[in-house]
């Protein structure tokens, strides 16, 4: 029987700081690729790419493509997405409190 770790399935989703950044810009509201690029200093395009393709495909985001040209897309958090906030929010206060001890 295989044993079930709650923390360990909890950083499966937000295993790498860029998917915590990404989630981090979301909670702000709904971004542009661009936007997204631009905001999370240091991040390529290609691994901007591959998150969001994971996040959505974890159902932490949704993805709107607008029928215009040039194409439009947004990305947004989606409920789930959203009850991970909590867990940033403690986090980033840790580093508040903790930073440069």
């Amino acid at each position: 029987m295989e044993h079930f770790c709650p923390l360990e399935y909890t950083l499966n989703f937000i295993k790498s700081k860029w998917v915590i950044l990404i989630i981090r810009e979301l909670s702000f509201g709904t971004c542009r690729f661009n936007e997204l690029e631009k905001r999370i200093s240091g991040i390529s395009q290609k691994v901007l790419t591959s998150n969001l393709r994971f996040l959505e495909e974890n159902n932490l985001i949704k993805r709107k493509v607008y029928p215009v040209v040039p194409p439009k897309v947004e990305y947004s958090l989606t409920d789930l997405g959203e009850s991970l906030k909590p867990i940033l929010d403690q986090m980033s206060e840790w580093g508040t409190k903790n930073y440069k001890k």
